[in-house]
């Protein structure tokens, strides 16, 4: 048995729940997504819970049972609290500013970059060195954190770069002389 999907995922008040078919709807106080759910598990939507059961033991079900599950707790989640990805940018000259939705960042390099925020992402900027990329889909928001870290992964030598806030960078030693 999936010790994952075994669990109950507890509804809060002030979140509904719809099933069309295969087709999960979550409406609550942050907004509302909507997920596909594989075929072959059961959702059953009760009062103040949501339970699912697979239709046999076999490897791909026990996955699947305990994916759905989580996939289901992370939309009740996000349409009540959201999630959050701290970023934090290192070097000098390196900063970011936001406009709108469009993100422009100075990383060391000859022209600025521009980065379009997706549809339900916000980013929220203290002291042009540290950002926080907000919103109720879990799946988006790390997406989006790790896009914008990509456009300068921080380096071994001298840690310059974005990198996320509880992200340890391994220091290399840089060349020594005679």
């Amino acid at each position: 048995m999936s010790r994952i999907g075994k669990l109950p995922v507890a509804i809060p008040s002030g979140v509904k729940i719809s099933l069309d078919g295969n087709l999960l709807t979550v409406a609550g106080p942050k907004g509302s997504l909507s997920q596909p759910l594989h075929e072959r598990m059961s959702i059953a939507v009760e009062t103040d819970q949501v339970k699912v059961s697979r239709p046999s033991d076999s490897k791909q079900d026990s996955a699947l049972h305990g994916l759905t599950r989580a996939l289901i707790n992370n939309m009740v989640l996000g349409v009540t609290t959201g999630f959050k990805k701290d970023l934090e940018i290192n070097g000098v000259g390196y900063r970011a500013e936001i406009t709108g939705n469009v993100l422009t960042m100075s990383l060391g390099y000859s022209h600025p970059v521009v980065y379009q925020l997706p549809e339900g992402i916000s980013v929220e900027i203290e002291k042009q060195t540290k950002l926080s990329v907000k919103g109720i889909d879990k799946q988006l928001v790390g997406s989006a954190a790790a896009k914008i870290r990509s456009y300068r992964k921080p380096e071994p030598y001298k840690g310059k770069g974005i990198k996320y806030a509880d992200e340890r960078i391994m220091r290399k030693a840089g060349k020594t002389g005679k």
